[in-house]
C-alpha cells in the first residue's frame, strides 16, 4: 500500500466522461498515480487507458479491485451504484474516493461508512469545490468571527441539460434528477457553512415524464431557529451561487469545482472564484474580493485523498464523515417532502 513516500496508485472504477476529467486534471500530480482502468465492456477499458496513458486496464469491476497494484479506486459510476461498488471495494481493502452524491440515502451511506471502518480503509466524498483553497479561505473567514455568526444561508445551482434523451440525469434508475445531480452541491455547501444538518425540511418539486425532478427548491429548518434555502434546476441558465448571511457581514461564491486566475483563455473554460465578503452590515460598506490559490478541483481533491490516506487525520475524517451522513440524510428529507407535496419531513442523522 502506499506510504507518505510513494504516490497513491488509483484505479477507476468505470469509464465514464467524468473520469476523463479526472484523469486528465490529476495526471500532473506527484501525489497519486492513475494506474488502472475498469469497464464492464473490455474493449471500453483498453480504449480509455490507451487515450489516458493508464498502463492497465480490466474487462470487469471485480478485476480492478483484486489488482494488487492498485492502493485506492476513483468510483465515478452512476449515483445508484456508488453503495455497492463502495462497499466491494472497501471489502477488498481499497480506499475509495467517490463522486458525489455519495449515496442514494442515509442508509446506503451509513452501510458504506460501517464497510470502511471494518475493513480500515478511507472513504471520502468527492465534491471538487470542498478541495479548493477558495473554500478553505471562505470557512477561515467564517470561523475567525470576521464577519460574525452565521444567520442563513441560499445556495443555487442549475444547468441546461443538453440532450436529454438518454442522459442518466433522466433516469430514476439510476439515481437521476436535478436534486441528487445539482442539488446535492448545494445542499453541500449549505451545510459547509451552517454547521449541522437541519431539523426538519419543506421542498416543492417540478418532475418530468420520466419520474425525475427538473427543478427543486426547498426551505431547512434548523434547531436553533436559523433557516437556509436550496434551489436546483435541470433547466435553467447555468448558474452557481452561495449567500451567506452573517451577523456581522456577507459572503457570496460560486463555489466553483475548477478555478483560473483569469476570465477567459483558460484551456478547460475554468473561472475565477468569484469569491466576495462584505465586512459589516451597512450597504455602504464594498464587498472585497478575496483571491485564493486556483486549479482542478479533482487534482485538489485527489491529493487531500492522498494525504488522508498516507497520514490518517481522524479529526479529518470524522468531520468528512458528519457532512456526507448529514447531506445523505437531508437530500433523502428534501425528496421526500418533495413527492409529498411540500409536507415536512424531519431529518434523521445517522451514526458511525
Amino acid at each position: 500500500m502506499a506510504n507518505q513516500h510513494q504516490a497513491l496508485r488509483i484505479g477507476i472504477l468505470g469509464a465514464a466522461n467524468i473520469a476523463r476529467q479526472f484523469v486528465r486534471d490529476v495526471a500532473p500530480s506527484t501525489a497519486v498515480s492513475m494506474v488502472a482502468v475498469a469497464s464492464r465492456n473490455a474493449d471500453t477499458a483498453a480504449t480509455f487507458a490507451a487515450a489516458q496513458g493508464i498502463g492497465r486496464h480490466h474487462g470487469s469491476y471485480e478485476a480492478l479491485l483484486a489488482d494488487r497494484e492498485v492502493d485506492a479506486i476513483y468510483l465515478p459510476l452512476p449515483n445508484s451504484l456508488h453503495a455497492e461498488w463502495a462497499i466491494k471495494a472497501a471489502e477488498s481493502g481499497k480506499h475509495v474516493l467517490c463522486e458525489k452524491p455519495l449515496a442514494l440515502s442515509l442508509d446506503e451511506a451509513t452501510r458504506m461508512f460501517d464497510a470502511a471502518q471494518r475493513h480500515g480503509v478511507v472513504l471520502l466524498e468527492a465534491y471538487p469545490y470542498y478541495f479548493q483553497p477558495q473554500t478553505q479561505a471562505m470557512l477561515d473567514l467564517l470561523h475567525s468571527g470576521a464577519v460574525g455568526t452565521v444567520r442563513s444561508a441560499q445556495a443555487s445551482f442549475g444547468f441546461t441539460l443538453a440532450n436529454p434523451q438518454g442522459n442518466i440525469r433522466m433516469n430514476p434508475e439510476l439515481g437521476g434528477g436535478a436534486l441528487l445531480d445539482a442539488g446535492s452541491y448545494a445542499l453541500s455547501a449549505i451545510r459547509l457553512v451552517m454547521g449541522c444538518a437541519p431539523e426538519r425540511v419543506t421542498a416543492d418539486a417540478s418532475w418530468a415524464e420520466s419520474g425525475v425532478d427538473i427543478a427543486t427548491m426547498a426551505t431547512l429548518h434548523y434547531a436553533d431557529g436559523r433557516r437556509a434555502q436550496l434551489s436546483c434546476a435541470m433547466d435553467t441558465a447555468n448558474q452557481r451561487h452561495l449567500l451567506v448571511a452573517c451577523s456581522g457581514g456577507t459572503i457570496e461564491s460560486e463555489f466553483l469545482n475548477h478555478t483560473s486566475d483569469t476570465a477567459g483563455g483558460h484551456p478547460h473554460g475554468y473561472l475565477p472564484s468569484g469569491l466576495r465578503v462584505r465586512r459589516g452590515v451597512a450597504n455602504t460598506i464594498p464587498f472585497e474580493s478575496i483571491k485564493a490559490e486556483t486549479g482542478s478541483g479533482f487534482r485538489f481533491a485527489a491529493e487531500a485523498f492522498a494525504r488522508l490516506v498516507a497520514a490518517p487525520d481522524a479529526h479529518a475524517l470524522q468531520r468528512a464523515t458528519a457532512q456526507s451522513l448529514d447531506n445523505a440524510a437531508t437530500l433523502q428529507a428534501i425528496a421526500e417532502s418533495a413527492r409529498n407535496g411540500g409536507a415536512a419531513v424531519a431529518v434523521r442523522v445517522g451514526q458511525v
